[in-house]
């Protein structure tokens, strides 16, 4: 059986400037089976890479999680805490590059891992870079790399500040990627939100392929009380691929 994966959050933070709590990342994916049904109340294993400089770069850290997926689907972990494999999540020079997390998961909850996704860190890394700000003179300057939620209730074309934020679609809409988009760099990421009944419809024209088909499209219908997750990424200059279909 066949499975994929939305992605739904790389955003807690919670670091210690003074005692020595460990740095960590709060992650959470909903895993569900080839028919879109939830992979409810299963055990899988997965490992976490931080690569540094690009979604290829170096390893820099790596360490695996033997987790429990809930009745709804979703696993949820903390980047930092698992069984260390390589490096130091603490020791990572948050500030001398950026960085990617790379996600491999075995839904057997063996160690037998498959690539499922690799996504920019934004906001956090910049957060656990406040720990060398012990002592300073100058300046506080709110950071400019916080993600944003941004609301989609009319069809509109994807836009610069929609790049490694979150689009949340509360009323029907179509979110068109054009052709030649310069504006998002290969290996960035969109969150993608359906709210509450809306149906959101991604698609692309000629040209820009999304999910290795020329004018493809997706189309995420949410249910009423819920929400319907997906991520847009980009792959090559007019090459798209999204999850959580």
């Amino acid at each position: 059986m066949k499975y994929h994966f939305t992605f739904l959050l790389f955003l807690l933070c919670s670091l210690s400037i003074f005692a020595q709590t460990p740095e960590k990342m709060s992650y959470q994916a909903i895993v569900r089976a080839s028919d879109n049904t939830l992979l409810t109340s299963a055990n899988v294993s997965l490992k976490i890479l931080i690569r540094q400089s690009s979604p290829t770069g170096t390893i820099v850290y790596e360490e695996t999680h033997s987790e429990r997926t809930n009745s709804n689907g979703l696993v949820s972990l903390e980047i930092g805490t698992g069984n260390s494999v390589q490096g130091n999540f603490s020791a990572i020079p948050w500030e001398q590059s950026t960085y990617f997390a790379e996600t491999q998961v075995d839904v057997t909850g063996s160690s037998n891992y498959s690539l499922i996704g690799v996504s920019q860190l934004l906001s956090v890394p910049y957060a656990l870079h406040a720990k060398s700000a012990e002592s300073f003179t100058g300046t506080i300057v709110a950071s400019p790399y916080r993600a944003a939620i941004i609301p989609l209730t009319t069809s509109r074309s994807l836009a610069i500040e929609d790049v490694n934020n979150t689009i949340a679609c509360t009323s029907s809409a179509t979110l068109s990627i054009p052709s030649n988009f310069s504006n998002m760099e290969i290996g960035d990421t969109v969150n993608l939100e359906a709210h509450n009944g809306a149906v959101l419809t991604v698609t692309s024209g000629s040209g820009v392929s999304l999910n290795y088909t020329d004018a493809g499209s997706a189309v995420f219908t949410s249910r009423i009380g819920n929400v319907r997750f997906g991520l847009l990424r980009k792959t090559n200059t007019n090459a798209y691929i999204i999850s959580g279909q």
